[in-house]
C-alpha cells in the first residue's frame, strides 16, 4: 500500500493537491499549521494508488508518496 506524507508545517494550503488527487483522499484540515494556513490532509489512505499526482502538484513539496515496489490501477468509485 502507497504511503503519502504530508509535512503540515511546509504546506500553505494552496488545494493544488486535492484538486490533483484523482481518488479523492485529500482534504483541507480544519486545524491550522505553523504558517497560519489549512494544511492538506489524507481522509482514507486505503484507497490511494500512489500515483503521485498530488507531490508532483505541490508546489512546496510538502508531499512524499512512497508506494513501496508496488503498481496500482485508478478505477472510479
Amino acid at each position: 500500500m502507497p504511503g503519502v506524507k504530508i509535512d503540515k508545517n511546509h504546506c500553505k494550503g494552496c488545494e493544488l493537491c486535492v484538486r490533483a488527487c484523482p481518488q479523492d483522499i485529500l482534504r483541507m484540515s480544519k486545524t491550522i499549521g505553523v504558517k497560519g494556513y489549512f494544511y492538506a490532509e489524507m481522509v482514507d489512505s486505503s484507497r490511494c494508488i500512489g500515483c503521485q499526482l498530488c507531490a508532483i502538484t505541490c508546489p512546496d513539496v510538502a508531499i512524499e508518496v512512497h508506494t513501496h515496489g508496488t503498481s496500482f490501477a485508478l478505477f472510479d468509485y
